[in-house]
């Protein structure tokens, strides 16, 4: 039923209150509701956040916005991980009722005596509910009761008391509430500060430390104690993830070649995602890997330099998987009485077999949740879900809920490039972290956007990972765009939204498809070990890596490049040139702000003059302020309107940090 004041259409609220919206801790998120009444009262909202422990915050105010009509919105910012819930209550507050009566009538000399009466009594009730502790405010009411009943002043006196700045503040943090209505609870689930913000490094640890008999050609692959060698270059880049595909034993029945083929060699090492062999499924580890031991050797090392490891969780099986064996009915047999591999038309993949959900549910789910909490023992607290969208949702929302319910800080990310409802979808049963299209999204006008959607459209339901590349996409502008087009996606990726992330080999340039319109890899990672020369590279300065190290450590430095959504889209007047900023508010109460501007041609340099929204920079329209270029170096006074050039050879990118004018 409708309560006595209207509270409708409740953000964000996810698939009507049953599941919860998306929070993060120490990141404010916005609470909105149409709120209306009969007549021309007025009245007031606010949202009360409720702690997982049951604890009610204190009330934040409710702002009514100029459009859409009666929208009011407050933000509100859980301090604490766990199940949170949100209360929006509003009521007819008859103090703003008498103010613009009284502002109306008393100068016009309508009721003037009334209008004082009305504002006595109302008065006397406030300070009838004021707490103790409260003398200066009882003080201030005093005086404005005494200018309500003194008939000697003159009226535009008296109202002029009523209505001081002193008088409507003790007003305002003691309101009185009429038709109290109550909206909710509402529940919000808020994730540890890594669900949000982190900078994630993809490698393949059998490339790692790999090497190549110069007389035979024969490849050696790298170990997990080779790996752990590269974990100081990635930590000292400034990535907090690095993220491993699967480490599981590969398939050998139809295992593919280099570049996809179906005619392997016999040391051709097989696609990590063709999961399962003589040597063990899901729960064990390949053989030219190591052992358990040198994994927990591994994690202990990526721990020590500040790294968390996130691990591949891919629910599929190779022909040769223990599980084909034991368990065949977890697999789909078709008409001729062979098990369907998995196909994505065009694209074939004969050397794995996808899980078929609906055969035996029970024992797919006990034997997948069995696998999750063996990794987790073993230090793993971040899973990158491979084709999360192949899989029932009613799968996910079990799995998750049961990870969350003894281990809420393990962290989910999904690897789902599908339609829209899927990806929400996922990311509303209770998926931490989504991959996005932000690859394929390279204009200006979809980059804004895109922006805005995942920053205030989805944000509830989805927090996006934006990826530069990946072993499965390398697309057209980094293919043709040279080394800016490097340096412009990366800083694109890192100051537009909290995550974001690199495979290996994004540092080295690596460029080439395996032919013309294809986003995949001559040469791919994926079906062979890849041997770089790191050291070589670093010696010749051909690497993007100081640049990959300053873009992460200035998201570091700001708070405002570690929310998600403070974004706000500037304008320039090239449609090549973009122009965003993000605000927030530091741990000791400063303002941070971070204007980007980005040059997205990387062939050519782009002048123009770039026009910002003063206010949403918390300045006023005629301003001026100090600019600092994080990228540069450089200093620069601005205003509303400013010109820039960026060449891409050069740096196509301000990352600009604003001074507060004196």
């Amino acid at each position: 039923m409708v309560g006595r004041i209207p509270v409708m259409d409740v953000h964000p609220v996810v698939d009507l209150g049953r599941l919860a919206a998306k929070a993060t801790v120490d990141e404010p998120f916005p609470v909105s509701a149409t709120i209306f009444r009969e007549g021309h009262d007025k009245l007031a909202a606010d949202v009360v956040l409720i702690s997982p422990k049951g604890k009610r915050q204190a009330p934040v105010p409710m702002v009514r916005q100029p459009d859409p009509v009666d929208r009011y919105v407050a933000w509100v910012t859980p301090d604490k991980p766990g199940a949170w819930t949100f209360e929006v209550r509003a009521w007819a507050d008859p103090i703003a009722t008498w103010q613009h009566a009284a502002g109306i009538k008393v100068p016009a000399g309508i009721d003037v005596e009334l209008m004082f009466t009305e504002a006595r009594l109302l008065l006397e009730r406030v300070v009838a509910d004021l707490p103790k502790g409260t003398k200066a405010e009882k003080s201030v009411l005093s005086g404005a009761l005494s200018a309500a009943a003194d008939t000697a002043r003159p009226p535009e006196a008296r109202l002029a008391q009523l209505m001081s700045d002193d008088v409507t503040a003790v007003l305002a943090a003691h309101p009185l509430r009429e038709l109290l209505t109550v909206a909710g609870p509402f529940p919000a689930w808020a994730d540890r500060e890594r669900a949000l913000y982190g900078s994630w490094y993809e490698f393949f640890p059998r490339s790692e430390g790999a090497t190549q008999d110069e007389v035979t050609g024969k490849v050696t692959s790298g170990t997990f104690r080779t790996a752990a060698e590269r974990l100081d270059a990635v930590a000292a880049m400034g990535f907090d993830v690095i993220y491993l595909p699967p480490i599981h034993p590969i398939g050998e029945v139809n295992r593919k070649g280099p570049n996809n083929t179906l005619t392997p060699g016999p040391e051709d090492p097989g696609s990590p995602w063709a999961i399962g062999s003589k040597d063990g499924g899901h729960d064990a580890i390949h053989p030219e890997l190591g052992d358990f031991d040198d994994f927990d050797a591994f994690v202990a090392r990526a721990g020590e330099l500040g790294l968390e490891v996130a691990l591949d969780l891919a629910l599929q099986a190779a022909p040769d998987h223990p599980w084909v064996t034991s368990n065949p009915q977890w697999f789909t047999t078709r008409a001729d009485g062979t098990i369907a591999y998995a196909e994505n038309p065009p694209k074939k993949y004969q050397d794995i077999y996808p899980v078929n959900f609906d055969n035996d549910p029970k024992g797919i789910c006990r034997e997948v949740l069995r696998i999750v909490r063996l990794w987790m023992k073993h230090g793993v607290r971040i899973f990158r879900v491979d084709n999360p969208h192949t899989k029932p949702l009613a799968f996910w929302e079990w799995l998750l809920a049961e990870v969350r319910r003894t281990d809420p800080d393990v962290i989910f990310l999904s690897e789902a490039f599908t339609k829209p409802p899927m990806m929400h979808g996922l990311g509303s049963v209770g998926y931490q972290q989504s991959y996005t299209y932000f690859t394929w999204r390279t204009q200006r006008w979809e980059i804004e956007e895109y922006l805005r959607e995942v920053s205030s459209e989805s944000d509830h339901v989805m927090r996006p990972n934006f990826f530069v590349n990946t072993p499965d996409i390398l697309h057209e502008f980094l293919q043709y765009g040279g080394p800016p087009a490097f340096k412009i996606r990366a800083a694109l990726a890192a100051t537009s939204v909290p995550s974001w992330g690199v495979y290996a080999g994004y540092e080295l340039f690596e460029h080439v498809a395996v032919k013309p319109g294809s986003e995949e890899y001559l040469d791919s990672e994926k079906f062979q070990i890849r041997i770089r020369d790191w050291a070589a590279a670093d010696a010749e300065e051909r690497t993007l890596a100081p640049y990959l190290t300053r873009l992460n450590q200035v998201r570091r430095d700001h708070v405002a490049l570690q929310r998600l959504r403070n974004i706000t889209i500037h304008s320039a007047d090239d449609e090549n040139v973009l122009v965003f900023s993000k605000r927030a508010t530091t741990a000791d109460g400063e303002d941070d702000t971070v204007i980007v501007v980005i040059n997205l041609d990387p062939h050519g340099a782009r002048e123009t003059t770039v026009h910002l929204d003063m206010p949403a920079l918390g300045l006023g329209w005629d301003d001026s302020f100090v600019v600092h270029d994080e990228i540069t170096g450089a200093d620069w006074t601005w205003g509303e309107h400013d010109y820039v050039r960026l060449d891409p050879h050069h740096e196509p990118a301000h990352v600009l940090v604003v001074r507060r004018p004196a």
